[in-house]
């Protein structure tokens, strides 16, 4: 397996440049831990407060519930803090865990990026879609069933195709201890809100956010890091893609620098909060136009559901495209 081609750091930086990028804090990773969760508790008390405000907080919840992922993402890298076991202890108890696992998977995503052997090369390569089929998607994760399909559908299998006789307490002890830390946060927060009057607080609150804008801004992200970007693209740079992402987009769709994409792939070791700086620096060397970027997300995803739809002879949408045949959620 030939491996995606990288860049040396030492190609773009002088020793003076690189060190205080690729530095890691040992409280600027944890801060953000702290941000993330403090930013959901602040909106999950404002909409209990004020339920008018329920749509808003399902927004900004799920955005963090993104960016805790962010944070994991970061500490795969060993880029949350400078210590890996304080790394991998924030990461496996304050974001959504599984660090191990994930590492492993993720690492192989940069070795062999946009590469015939990348493991998630095709969540890019569908694209680019119509834009009816995007907007399916769109409808399927901001309804839930994205979620359920993740989640949910191979225990439901599971159990559907439980043979007459097979005992059903080892498949839901299996279940369990799988979603063990969702439990503990469901019944915690339920013991924590109910005796307030909040019984609805961990459902509207975390769950909804987690099955519905979780999901959407997660493929949207999917979509601007690495839809259109060719298999087999020989040049580093253009593995992936950065995006531009102003005030809003920061705060409901692109949490913790992680439109700076481009530059990760090209430094995967720099920590999320040294991205930005990291792309100044890039674009006061001339690097940026050699890199693959995009002016904001609506661009990349007008580039990503350009693809014309599929019409019959008589100029009437294919079955396919009318939503007929079910597309596979990427």
């Amino acid at each position: 397996m030939a491996a995606a081609a990288r860049v040396a750091p030492k190609d773009y930086f002088t020793p003076d440049e690189w060190s205080p990028l690729s530095t890691k804090s040992s409280w600027k990773g944890p801060a953000l831990v702290a941000h993330a969760w403090i930013v959901i508790g602040l909106a999950a008390a404002v909409a209990m407060a004020f339920p008018i405000t329920i749509p808003l907080a399902v927004m900004i919840i799920g955005a963090r519930q993104l960016g805790l992922a962010i944070l994991m993402h970061d500490a795969a890298h060993g880029a949350l803090h400078p210590n890996l076991k304080v790394n991998d202890w924030l990461a496996d108890n304050l974001t959504p865990g599984g660090l191990v696992a994930y590492r492993t998977y993720h690492l192989g995503h940069h070795k062999y990026a946009q590469q015939a052997e990348d493991p998630d090369l095709a969540l890019s390569a569908p694209f680019p879609i119509t834009r009816l089929s995007l907007r399916r998607k769109i409808v399927r994760d901001l309804t839930g069933q994205t979620y359920y399909k993740q989640r949910w559908a191979g225990l439901v299998k599971r159990l559907s195709e439980r043979k007459a006789g097979e005992p059903l307490w080892p498949i839901l002890k299996d279940a369990a201890i799988a979603r063990k830390r969702f439990l503990i946060g469901m019944v915690a927060t339920v013991a924590v809100t109910a005796p307030f009057g909040f019984w609805w607080a961990w459902p509207v609150l975390w769950l909804l956010p987690q099955a519905t804008w979780l999901p959407m801004i997660t493929r949207l992200r999917n979509i601007a890091e690495h839809a259109c970007i060719a298999k087999d693209e020989p040049d580093p740079l253009r593995h992936a893609r950065t995006t531009r992402a102003n005030l809003l987009e920061r705060a409901f769709l692109a949490p913790y620098w992680v439109n700076y994409h481009c530059e990760h792939h090209m430094f995967m070791h720099v920590p999320c909060y040294n991205l930005p700086r990291t792309h100044r620096l890039l674009k006061a060397k001339g690097v940026l136009p050699r890199m693959l970027t995009a002016p904001g997300y609506l661009d990349v995803l007008r580039q990503a559901s350009s693809r014309p739809a599929k019409q019959d002879r008589g100029g009437n949408p294919t079955p396919e495209d009318r939503g007929v045949v079910k597309a596979v959620i990427q």
